[in-house]
């Protein structure tokens, strides 16, 4: 069975598993650590841990689980002052960490009870924060300060050394294919590029590398970008030439979602621009990738999963021919 790895924060990786998980490939995914805001930010402050969030709600998307047992996971007690706000699922992390002491201890029982398939990694087990240089040079520490703040920011960094899991290290030569998965590039997915020790792992790596570009600009963070903007960004950190495909959505987006998101959080949709992706060479896995999901634009987790099986056994088919 080929081998995929995933890097990615919340919501983006999470909409990428709900498909991914239904194809025959065994996944890994890596889940950026940082968060410091809600339910996770309190829980880091309260009992000095990684954040949780991000971990459990990925660990949600891949499970396989009835809808009740998710919408339980996913309960938060929002009457209760005492606590907090909290989900189930962060609680339940959480009490595994108290008791193992690390994710590597945690996450497996976690995994076992959520009748998961494939493997959840942390970036790393340190509690350290995201810090935002901007323009004018002015330090923004958390991850939730950074996407609120109005400034531009120009570079990110840690408020600490970190050591990356070796788990990580060791998915990455293993793999068959590298993803970047959809996100902010800030929070969620330049929080993997800036560790050299993972950086020279992904360089090393034979691997093609993927990136499934967002649907919409962030304010403040990629305004008026296109899909090769993005890649740009990328290949900042990981050298000219290192993004091998981006899978994009090449459909025009019209509604009066669109709108709202334009006028109210001015985000705008990311156009597809073919002829700079071809002077990059960077193969277009192009197709209409955007649906409406309980109110907000999401990738559609189906067709994009489809997008990424292909390209992964079209391109094994190819290398196993140039081997014969």
């Amino acid at each position: 069975m080929k081998k995929i790895i995933i890097f990615g924060g919340g919501s983006g990786l999470s909409q990428i598993l709900k498909g991914l998980k239904l194809f025959p490939v065994e996944i890994t995914a890596v889940v950026s650590v940082a968060d410091n805001g809600a339910s996770t930010g309190r829980l880091r402050k309260d009992l000095n841990i990684p954040a949780v969030g991000d971990i459990s709600k990925v660990m949600l998307a891949i499970s396989n689980l009835d809808n009740d047992t998710l919408s339980l996971l996913n309960y938060r007690f929002t009457k209760s002052k005492t606590l907090g706000n909290h989900s189930v699922k962060n609680l339940l992390l959480s009490a595994l960490l108290d008791i193992k002491g690390t994710f590597k201890d945690s996450i497996p029982i976690m995994m076992k009870l959520l009748d998961i398939k494939g493997n959840i990694l942390p970036l790393t087990e340190d509690n350290a924060n995201l810090i935002g240089i901007t323009d004018d040079n002015k330090k923004i520490i958390g991850e939730e300060q950074i996407t609120k703040c109005p400034n531009k920011i120009k570079k990110i960094e840690y408020d600490q050394k970190i050591t990356i899991n070796q788990q990580v290290i060791s998915a990455v030569n293993e793999s068959d294919l590298i993803i970047f998965s959809s996100g902010s590039l800030l929070t969620s997915i330049a929080p993997h590029l800036i560790n050299k020790t993972l950086v020279k792992a992904l360089k090393k790596s034979s691997a093609p590398k993927m990136y499934i570009c967002n649907l919409f600009t962030q304010p403040g963070e990629t305004d008026n970008f296109k899909v090769s903007d993005h890649i740009k960004i990328l290949e900042g950190y990981l050298g000219s030439k290192s993004i091998d495909v981006v899978v994009a959505n090449n459909n025009m987006l019209d509604s009066k979602l669109v709108n709202i998101y334009q006028t109210t959080e001015q985000k705008d949709p990311v156009l597809l621009d073919e002829e700079n992706l071809k002077k990059l060479n960077v193969k277009i896995l192009a197709d209409d990738l955007a649906k409406i999901e309980d109110g907000v634009y999401r990738h559609d987790s189906l067709k994009t999963a489809y997008l990424i099986f292909s390209y992964l056994m079209n391109s094994s088919k190819v290398t196993k021919e140039n081997n014969q």
